[in-house]
């Protein structure tokens, strides 16, 4: 790769968001014993969601199995899954009052199922207790095991988000535990159960332009029909430096792109995360 770049460009300069429910988003999150993707994978938008009230929960643990290299989530041997993660998640977010939840979890190669059942479990508990919410789930490859999505398939939630995180070509770099077109498939079989689904992919990695049109064209072949496309920005100093700082404009070009191609909505800027204001984009 080229010599990483490290000073912020103007558009990735911004103000923290702070507001009271900053507070009680915490407090939820500790009086449950959970844990979010916003504080583990050291989200820049942590802030501004807290503030909002909202927070994406990371299931199944805080250790991942795998150790992709922009992701800042312990890679410390996992343990053993919480039997009350589920009820203790569905009383959050009702405490919460959350109207749109976005679960996602670690990578757990350790489990037969991937920990499909308890995706499942978290839907059919919110759906029985909160039946108004709406649910986006983020889920892993689950290693392409076919009875394991098609237990979180059938649980039927209303997005069913799997990233590629980026182009093919850098997969060995970046996601060495994973397969690319095993990423795809996982969107095509949701989208031939009749799930919405939704994908996202991370520029500034050093990928081409052109890679990330051909990344887009392979998504919605495969029935993906919302997109979001963000700029990668290091966590901590052990993840893969940033290579460049994609413009607003190219950003813009990505998302005009996406819509001639049939996406329902593509969502590309700087800022833009899977989750980033997930129930406003579900909304519309």
């Amino acid at each position: 790769m080229n010599k990483a770049v490290k000073r912020f460009p103007v558009w990735l300069k911004r103000p923290l968001a702070y507001s009271g429910k900053q507070n009680v988003v915490h407090d939820e999150i500790r009086k449950y014993g959970l844990h979010t993707v916003c504080q583990e994978a050291k989200c820049p938008n942590r802030g501004e969601c807290f503030s909002r009230g909202t927070a994406t929960f990371l299931i199944l643990g805080e250790n991942c199995t795998r150790n992709c290299a922009f992701c800042s989530i312990s890679h410390d041997p996992p343990g053993e899954l919480n039997k009350q993660e589920p009820e203790n998640l569905v009383n959050a977010v009702k405490k919460m009052e959350l109207k749109h939840v976005v679960i996602t979890s670690v990578t757990r190669d350790d489990l037969e199922d991937g920990g499909a059942s308890v995706f499942s479990e978290i839907v059919y508990q919110l759906r029985e207790r909160i039946p108004s919410v709406t649910i986006e789930l983020l889920i892993p490859d689950l290693q392409g095991n076919d009875e394991a999505l098609k237990v979180v398939f059938q649980s039927k939630p209303d997005i069913l988000n799997h990233n590629i995180e980026t182009v093919p070509s850098l997969y060995a770099q970046i996601r060495p535990q994973a397969q690319y077109h095993r990423s795809l498939d996982v969107l095509c079989k949701a989208a031939s159960n009749g799930l919405t689904t939704k994908s996202g992919i991370m520029v500034g990695l050093g990928e081409k332009t052109t890679e990330v049109i051909d990344a887009m064209n392979d998504l919605r072949e495969h029935g993906c029909t919302i997109l979001t496309i963000g700029q990668y920005l290091q966590p901590t100093s052990r993840q893969i430096p940033v290579q460049e700082f994609i413009t607003p404009s190219t950003f813009e070009m990505y998302k005009s792109e996406g819509l001639k191609m049939g996406f329902d909505a593509v969502y590309s800027g700087p800022f833009i995360r899977s989750s980033y204001r997930a129930e406003e984009y579900f909304n519309k």
